[in-house]
C-alpha cells in the first residue's frame, strides 16, 4: 500500500468537527490544552466562541461537558486517550455514563503508535475501560474517510460515545462517501479459510496480509470492525461459521478490547478457534512508531505468520 494516500485520523477528527460546526449551532468542542495535537484547533479557528480550553484538567473538562449536554448542547470533549479514558475515567463513568448524557469523547494518540512519547502516553487500555461503562459506544476508525463519517454518526447518536483517533498517518482504504453505521462491521475482502477481524490502523495491515496469504494459498476474509461496542454479533458469527478460524487484530491490549469481545461472543454462541493479535499484557516503550508496531507484532507480517499457523500451512 505504498502508493495509497495516508492521513492521520486525528486530522480527520478536526476536519469533521468543523464540517459539523458549520451545520449545527449546538456543537461545542472542549480540549485540555492539547488543541494543536488533537487537531481541535481547527474548530477553534473556525468557531472561537464555541471552543473551550479547559487546561490540563481532563477530569474537570469531562464534568464541564456533562453539564453543557444538559442544556441541549452536544459537547465533543477531546484529549489524548491516556487522559480522556484513563485519567478521567471516574468522571466519564459517573458524570456521563451513569446519567447517560449526550457527550462525545474524541480521544487521540491511542495505542503504541504514539511512538516516542513512550509508555506513559501509549494508552492500550482505553477500549477495555470504555467498554466497561454501560451504554457507552466505543469506536476506532480505520482511515480518514471512516473517521470523518464516524464523527458525524456520533453527533447523530443520542448518548455517550468514545472515539479513538491515531497520531500516525494511515492508508485510506475506503472510497469517499462510504457510509458508516454505528454497530455495523463491514467485509472488505471475502474469504473462506480464516476471518481476520481488525480495527484502527490494523485494518490496512490485515488487507496487506490477506494479499500475501492469497499467494500462499490461504483465502482470508477481512472484516473492519470499527465499532467495538456494540459489536456486530451477526457479522462475527457468520464469519466464524464460514471460515472456522478467526484472528482479531487491534492496537490495544489483548485484554478487554476487540479480541476479547469477539472471543466472548464466540465462546457463548459458536465455539471457534480464535487467535488475538494485540499488545500482550505489557507496557510499551519509546521509539519510532513503525518500529514499535513491528516489535509488538502489530504488522501484516505477524498476521501472515499467525494465519499460516492456524491454517496449518
Amino acid at each position: 500500500m505504498a502508493d495509497v494516500k495516508k492521513i492521520a485520523t486525528r486530522e480527520s477528527y478536526g476536519k469533521a468537527l468543523v464540517e459539523l460546526g458549520e451545520k449545527h449551532d449546538n456543537i461545542v468542542v472542549l480540549d485540555a490544552d492539547l488543541a494543536g495535537a488533537t487537531k481541535t484547533g481547527t474548530f477553534k479557528k473556525a468557531f472561537p466562541d464555541r471552543f473551550y480550553d479547559c487546561g490540563i484538567a481532563e477530569a474537570n473538562m469531562i464534568c464541564v461537558a456533562a453539564g453543557m449536554s444538559t442544556t441541549g448542547l452536544v459537547p465533543f470533549a477531546s484529549s489524548f486517550a491516556m487522559f480522556a479514558a484513563g485519567r478521567a475515567f471516574e468522571q466519564v463513568r459517573n458524570s456521563i455514563g451513569y446519567p447517560h448524557l449526550n457527550v462525545k469523547i474524541g480521544a487521540t494518540h491511542g495505542g503504541i503508535s504514539v511512538g516516542e512519547d513512550g509508555a506513559s502516553h501509549q494508552c492500550c487500555e482505553d477500549f477495555a475501560l470504555m467498554r466497561s461503562i454501560p451504554g457507552m459506544v466505543v469506536m476506532s476508525p480505520a482511515d480518514d474517510v471512516e473517521a470523518r463519517a464516524m464523527v458525524k454518526a456520533a453527533y447523530e447518536h443520542v448518548g455517550p460515545v468514545y472515539m479513538r483517533f491515531g497520531r500516525a498517518a494511515v492508508p485510506v482504504v475506503h472510497e469517499e462517501g462510504t457510509p458508516f453505521v454505528i454497530g455495523k462491521g463491514e467485509t472488505l475482502r471475502d474469504g473462506a479459510d480464516v476471518a481476520i477481524i481488525a480495527n484502527g490502523l490494523m485494518v490496512a495491515e490485515a488487507l496487506t496480509a490477506a494479499e500475501e496469504l492469497a499467494a500462499a494459498g490461504i483465502d482470508a476474509m477481512v472484516i473492519n470492525m470499527a465499532t467495538i461496542k456494540p459489536l456486530d454479533d451477526e457479522l462475527v458469527l457468520a464469519a466464524a461459521k464460514k471460515c472456522g478460524k478467526v484472528i482479531t487484530c487491534e492496537e490495544h491490549s489483548v485484554i478487554g478490547g476487540l479480541g476479547e469481545a469477539v472471543a466472548s461472543l464466540l465462546a457463548e454462541k459458536q465455539p471457534t478457534l480464535v487467535r488475538r493479535i494485540g499488545v500482550n499484557d505489557e507496557f510499551g516503550h519509546s521509539g519510532p512508531a513503525a518500529a514499535l508496531l513491528k516489535a509488538f507484532g502489530l504488522s501484516a507480517e505477524n498476521i501472515v505468520k499467525v494465519a499460516k499457523e492456524v491454517c496449518g500451512k
